[in-house]
């Protein structure tokens, strides 16, 4: 049964965040007031209580939390907010647990977001992130978690990384990601209502801001028709009042069948990215991240039989 501080939250949402995504004119204004008061900087506690240095890639910063000595393992962070809202302090409390906990450097780049910047200068800033990753780390000591918006950039970027003829990180941690733009799914209308948080008019201004163009079909904008065989082994969370959710569960089902081996966390009642809140669903939904994370990673046993591949156009260049 959800808690009782789950019920507030999700009161709480839809009467404030859900009106962001309640049309596309209401999303700008957010957008709007956000620039005002966003601060991607890292909380002064949590710098106080972890080692955190500032780089820079392609004129962008990115924090590096440095690794308990003698770890090896790293993790690319990529926040969400729908890739028009920065990284909050949610997102920083979520990493700086991930960081005592599990002792890993942590990366978290604080890429370029819409509509000042669009889908090919994301990906051009995160891929530079990687790739200078694997010149100090073996993927296999990669993992990338991502949560909604992030989760996405997650497995797209990996997807892209395998074009190019990049290793694939060893694991990926999916915290309701957004999997499927195209509206394809019916099941989506039905969860829209029940989800005290997102809503498909905002949501398709946000996609339309980000997207440069690109189809919400093609599987730079939807990796869940890209080929699911590049992808590691997979954390997925959900939670059943999540419009994400139907496509959610659909994206584990064909990663299954394509070769992936996928586990899902399905918490009943819970809203969309739920781990990032302070209650105890979110308590359990990290314990399973670090669980999933410090079970040992073994390489995955190819499916030939099993694998699938589906139909991946290349992103048109940026006008």
């Amino acid at each position: 049964m959800p808690s009782l501080k789950s019920h507030v939250v999700s009161f709480i949402l839809r009467h404030s965040r859900k009106q962001a995504f309640s049309s596309p004119e209401n999303l700008q204004r957010w957008i709007a007031y956000a620039r005002k008061t966003e601060d991607y900087h890292p909380p002064a506690l949590l710098k106080a209580r972890l080692d955190i240095a500032e780089t820079s890639v392609d004129g962008f910063p990115v924090y590096e939390i440095a690794p308990k000595p003698g770890e090896h393992r790293r993790i690319l962070y990529l926040h969400g907010g729908a890739f028009v809202f920065q990284i909050t302090s949610y997102h920083w409390v979520l990493i700086a647990e991930m960081a005592e906990r599990l002792g890993f450097g942590i990366t978290v780049p604080i890429y370029p977001i819409a509509p000042e910047h669009n889908f090919h200068d994301m990906f051009g800033m995160v891929g530079d992130v990687y790739r200078r990753m694997l010149q100090e780390t073996d993927a296999k000591d990669i993992i990338f978690m991502g949560d909604s918006a992030g989760g996405n950039m997650a497995v797209v970027l990996t997807m892209m990384a395998a074009q190019e003829g990049l290793p694939s990180p060893a694991r990926h941690v999916l915290i309701s990601p957004g999997l499927d733009m195209s509206l394809s799914n019916p099941e989506v209308f039905e969860a829209e209502r029940n989800d005290p948080w997102l809503g498909i008019p905002g949501g398709l201004e946000a996609i339309r801001l980000y997207s440069a163009g690109i189809d919400r079909s093609d599987w730079h904008i939807s990796p869940l028709y890209g080929d699911l065989s590049v992808l590691p082994k997979t954390l997925l969370l959900t939670g059943s009042r999540d419009l994400l959710s139907p496509d959610n569960l659909i994206f584990a089902e064909r990663a299954r069948a394509a070769g992936v081996e996928v586990d899902v966390v399905y918490e009943e009642g819970m809203f969309h990215v739920w781990p990032l809140i302070d209650m105890p669903e979110a308590r359990r939904a990290r314990d399973s991240i670090v669980d999933f994370l410090t079970a040992e990673i073994v390489p995955q046993r190819a499916h030939a039989s099993r694998r699938t591949t589906y139909a991946a156009r290349p992103a048109p260049a940026a006008e």
